[in-house]
């Protein structure tokens, strides 16, 4: 990709941030709006926890002073709204049978994104030309993405049994929630398999998968976290 086309790509992405970082919290506050009006504090009050959560990113990069690529932004960003805001408050996952299992396939998707970027964070104390086995960073990749989504379920689990939430919600006829759970974790695992094959396949021929290119932006903007790295070059 050449510079020039790089950069309109680059600038692309930041204007989509830009709006998406605009749109979503006007929505949740709209919401937070309606539900004051009509006396519904503690959903107002969850509204504004939403809210919090899903500009976390934004306001963690800039308080640790960590660069997050723009489009893992967007994705983090657009899939935590739809995950709580539209899956919990407006009730996505009743209505729409499909919903949960989109979002867990989403989830293991950019976990295995995540776990891809580990293993070079986990590895700053070596070059950054490193010469890892595609195979093992791809299976990092895809354990690391599985194991977050059992925990995720080991903490819907415990909040159903603990606090009485319905997170583990009845499906195909099945009312203890263990179905949804199993479910979960198979997309889960499908998905955190598709891009960890993506990846592998990329760096087995050599290529440059959008994924490598997240990771070569978050090597170059956070230079500190690779100090190391640099001084060993």
């Amino acid at each position: 990709m050449m510079k020039n086309e790089k950069k309109t790509t680059e600038g692309r992405i930041v204007r989509i941030r830009r709006w998406v970082v605009i749109v979503l919290p006007v929505i949740m506050t709209v919401e937070v709006a309606l539900a004051v009006y009509e006396g519904l504090w503690l959903s107002a009050f969850t509204v504004v926890i939403i809210m919090a959560i899903v500009l976390s990113p934004i306001v963690l990069s800039k308080r640790l002073q960590l660069y997050i690529p723009s489009e893992f932004q967007v994705l983090a960003i657009v899939f935590m709204f739809a995950a709580i805001f539209l899956g919990e408050i407006r009730n996505f996952y009743e209505r729409f049978w499909w919903w949960d299992i989109a979002l867990h396939t989403s989830s293991g998707l950019l976990l295995g994104i995540v776990g891809f970027l580990l293993v070079y964070v986990l590895n700053e104390h070596e070059r950054i030309d490193l010469h890892m086995h595609p195979r093992f960073v791809a299976l990092f990749a895809f354990v690391f993405a599985v194991a977050v989504g059992a925990l995720w379920e080991i903490f819907e689990f415990g909040m159903d049994r603990i606090f009485g939430t319905n997170m583990q919600k009845p499906m195909l006829g099945d009312p203890s929630g263990l179905t949804d759970t199993m479910w979960d974790l198979i997309v889960d695992a499908l998905g955190a398999l598709a891009i960890s094959t993506f990846g592998w396949w990329y760096m087995k021929q050599g290529k440059r998968s959008f994924i490598e290119e997240w990771i070569q932006k978050f090597i170059e903007k956070n230079p500190r976290l690779f100090s190391s790295r640099v001084k060993n070059g």
